[in-house]
Formats: structure tokens, sequence, C-alpha cells
């Protein structure tokens, strides 16, 4: 059934808006695929914050008009799904990478973050970006190391002072 001219309107806003505020968008083709796998792809999408649409590619040009994934304008060809990271880049790639490698019919065909267009076999790096929760972590290590550092040295100082008096005692035990 073919959209009416305010329902089209409403897609490529709708999709706009989310593309405006996405970190990254992943495009694949679904063909083949049946409605249930298509049903789990989007349910765990959903669980990873990261939303996933079935545009048509000339409403999806313009929904990508204006935002950092103008780029993945000119390779919108075919069927095609669009998933767009909401909280973290990498949430998007991890999900179709995952899918991907469960259902053959279904293809990476390209990648977008910061406005950059990215082959699709760079998935990978993509996917293995942090999490929100695992950068804030790595950030935390870091920034506690110099300070758990200079700690143990400070305590060091007393410590060797303590062995030393305890081999010292333990010299003249001997010699008594």
């Amino acid at each position: 059934m073919a959209l009416s001219l305010e329902e089209k309107k409403a897609v490529v806003a709708e999709v706009s808006e989310v593309a405006k505020g996405a970190f990254s968008a992943v495009a694949a083709e679904y063909c083949g695929l049946t409605v249930e796998e298509l049903t789990n792809l989007r349910v765990k999408a959903r669980e990873d914050n990261v939303y996933l649409r079935v545009v048509k590619n000339t409403l999806a040009r313009r929904a990508l008009e204006g935002t950092d994934f103008e780029c993945m304008s000119e390779k919108l060809t075919g069927p095609l799904i669009l998933a767009f990271s909401q909280e973290d880049p990498g949430a998007a790639a991890r999900v179709t990478k995952d899918f991907a490698k469960a259902h053959e019919k279904f293809e990476v065909t390209m990648l977008s973050v910061g406005g950059e267009l990215l082959e699709a076999t760079e998935i990978d790096k993509l996917a293995k970006l942090p999490t929100r929760d695992q950068a804030i972590s790595l950030l935390m290590a870091v920034m506690l190391a110099p300070t758990e550092k200079f700690v143990r040295t400070l305590n060091e100082v007393p410590g060797k002072l303590v062995r030393t008096v305890a081999a010292i005692r333990e010299q003249k035990e001997q010699a008594a």
C-alpha cells in the first residue's frame, strides 16, 4: 500500500530527527529474510537502543539531508534497512554484525560515523568500540592509575624502613 504525502512527510521527519541525534548509522540489505527474523532483529535493536527502520531510498535521502549521514545518500540503492546508534557509536554495528553472522541473506552494505562514509568491511572496528559504560570505566582506570602508583610509592618508604629494621633485628638475634 502506497504512503500518502502526509505519511511520507512524517516518515522523513522521524528518520531525520533520529539521524540528527545519532552517533553512527549502518545500512544493510535484508532481502530473503522472513518476517520473524526481522522481528528478532528489531527486538535486539530495541534492547540495545538502536533505531531500526526500513525506508524507501528517496525518503531516506530526504531524511538524511543536513545530517552527518548525508554521505550515505548517493549509495542508497535497493531494499535497505537503516540502523542508527543512539547511545554509543558501536551499538548499531554490533547489532547488525551479530545478526549478519546468523543470517547469510542479511548483508551490511555501508556505515557512517561522524559524517564519514566507511566501507562495510570496517564494521568490525566500529563494533569493537566500547560502550558508554566501558569507556567511562576505562577513563576512570586511567585517571586512577597515577594516584594508585603515588600511594604505593609513598607506602614503600615506611615499608622499606620496617623491613630494614626487621633484618637488623634478625641479624642481632642470630649474633647473640
